[in-house]
């Protein structure tokens, strides 16, 4: 029916995404997390941080994040308490960024640039052991890794919004079908719904693929 999206690897690869429930990034106006961080998803967050992920990232998304963690860690910083301690902390973990318009060495610490094809980049760092690896935002990256059957998790945390007149970034445009069986699932606060899948990358839909 279809392909399998990861063999086995000792370096799993999670797509981490959030989202609104129409499925954008982010909204035109509203703050970060649409607003909506609490208490018991943010204690969350702290505990995913301590696991030692490597983030694979794109170049946009390394402009953004990196000067929104130097702001974050200024004194006249606009960030909110919660916020400031995410941004900064993300300067002392292990970033792999692909891009071959940006130049080493990377200002960001522990930023690590790579300029070879991101795809078989990848597919070489799962085949070598590298550890547990995710996604940080990265929206045509992460499509990028899924389509080519390198992804083992497929993780979402969806908010209860819809940005339909102020949504950016639109998550699933440009990926291909894919099976989704679920592994996990939370509740925070009351209100954020963790998502969790395997995913199998599918070359049509289900019974029509060549016999």
């Amino acid at each position: 029916m279809g392909e399998t999206t990861a063999e086995a690897s000792s370096a799993e690869l999670m797509v981490d995404l959030i989202i609104s429930l129409d499925g954008y990034a982010s909204a035109e106006g509203w703050p970060g997390w649409w607003g909506l961080e609490a208490p018991e998803y943010l204690a969350w967050l702290e505990r995913e941080g301590q696991k030692q992920y490597t983030y694979l990232l794109g170049a946009n998304t390394y402009r953004l994040m990196s000067a929104m963690s130097a702001e974050a860690a200024a004194a006249d910083s606009n960030f909110s308490e919660t916020e400031a301690a995410s941004l900064t902390g993300l300067a002392d973990v292990a970033k792999v960024v692909f891009s071959s318009s940006l130049r080493a060495p990377l200002s960001w610490p522990n930023s690590r640039l790579v300029s070879a094809d991101a795809v078989e980049a990848v597919a070489e760092m799962k085949r070598s052991g590298n550890g547990p690896m995710s996604t940080l935002g990265s929206l045509s990256l992460s499509r990028s890794l899924l389509a080519a059957g390198l992804v083992d998790r497929f993780r979402v945390v969806v908010f209860p919004v819809i940005t339909g007149r102020t949504g950016k970034e639109r998550i699933y445009d440009g990926y291909p079908d894919v099976a989704l069986e679920m592994v996990d699932s939370r509740t925070f606060d009351g209100r954020l719904q963790l998502l969790e899948y395997v995913p199998t990358v599918l070359s049509g839909p289900p019974g029509t693929a060549p016999k």
